[in-house]
């Protein structure tokens, strides 16, 4: 017999899927509890309610991502490899971890507390890890950048920028061949040399 703590993620991997299908505002605890094969009063019994699960739905993903990209920190070493290789990573998860991107990214969300605090952890962990990739680049000499927190805020809000086209106008865009484009005009702009 599984403990609950195995129950709860089961429960939340599971749930994953239906909000990705519905979203949040048309899933019902009935439609999650229907995925995980029990009754709809059993799953009160490990979550009080919809918002609770989207909750540790949200979390999970987050970790998931988290996950991904603190391997690309810790085994790519050239500067400009790993910024590239983070944007890459962030992207391709983000596009997988369709929860997590609708609760950092969409307005129909921000209602709830959780989701701004999400937010607000997600900007400043996202500018503070570029940041450091273009302090370690600057260091090595591979990059010439004076300021890198703005230099960081830049990139941070250029992926954003980039994840509507790249996620919704195209199913399978060629993301590597677009991000080198776009790494070679963040590192030497748009001016003939």
């Amino acid at each position: 017999m599984k403990d609950k703590a195995e129950v709860r993620r089961a429960i939340i991997e599971a749930s994953g899927t239906v909000f990705s299908r519905f979203g949040y505002k048309k899933t019902t605890m009935e439609d999650i509890a229907k995925t995980f094969d029990m009754g709809k009063s059993s799953l009160y019994y490990y979550f009080n309610s919809k918002e609770e699960i989207f909750k540790a739905v949200v979390v999970y993903e987050a970790e998931l991502l988290k996950k991904e990209l603190r391997t690309v920190l810790t085994t790519t070493q050239n500067p400009r490899r790993r910024l590239k290789n983070y944007i890459l990573v962030r992207m391709q998860t983000l596009r997988k971890l369709s929860n997590y991107y609708n609760a950092v990214f969409s307005e129909d969300l921000s209602h709830f507390d959780f989701i701004e605090k999400i937010r607000q952890k997600y900007d400043s962990e996202e500018i503070q890890t570029l940041k450091w990739i273009l302090d370690e680049g600057t260091k090595m000499e591979v990059f010439k950048v004076e300021n890198t927190e703005l230099a960081a805020t830049a990139i941070s809000t250029a992926m954003k920028g980039l994840e509507i086209p790249l996620f919704w106008k195209n199913k399978d865009p060629d993301l590597e061949s677009r991000l080198d484009d776009l790494l070679l005009i963040l590192f030497y702009g748009i001016m003939h040399r």
